[in-house]
């Protein structure tokens, strides 16, 4: 499914993965530097009543609550990912919003039996592009 939005018309795609995330809790977000990706999770977090919502970049993750996950594997290797043990935090229940998330981490997620979709992220002009990808 496609949706091409602009930052105020977010509000759309938030919708459709609440009621997403249910059922695929983890969400890999693609997309070139800038393209929104961070953006898109400030929004969803800001939609639950988190309003101080940052990138992961150097931390590479950030809980807003207990129920909101935000990892950047942006600067952090697959292997380092596992290392730290974050695959077991994609067990814990909450919404895990993962940038950065490649082939390689997806299927890893396919082989554990856990529930994820794909959104790449393709800047247009004054609008975004997002592919939601559900497997």
């Amino acid at each position: 499914m496609n949706f091409e939005l602009s930052k105020n018309e977010l509000d759309k795609l938030i919708d459709f993965l609440d009621e997403k995330t249910k059922i695929y809790p983890i969400i890999l977000l693609r997309g070139t530097l800038g393209s929104g990706k961070t953006t898109l999770v400030k929004e969803f977090a800001k939609k639950k009543g988190f309003s101080e919502v940052t990138s992961p970049t150097f931390l590479m993750q950030h809980i807003y609550g207990n129920k909101i996950f935000h990892y950047d594997l942006y600067q952090v290797s697959f292997e380092k990912f596992l290392e730290f043990g974050l695959l077991d935090e994609l067990e814990k229940e909450g919404i895990h919003f993962i940038e950065w998330g490649d082939k390689e981490l997806e299927n890893l997620l396919k082989m554990a039996g856990l529930k994820y979709m794909v959104i790449e992220i393709e800047p247009k002009e004054n609008k975004r592009v997002y592919k939601v990808c559900i497997d």
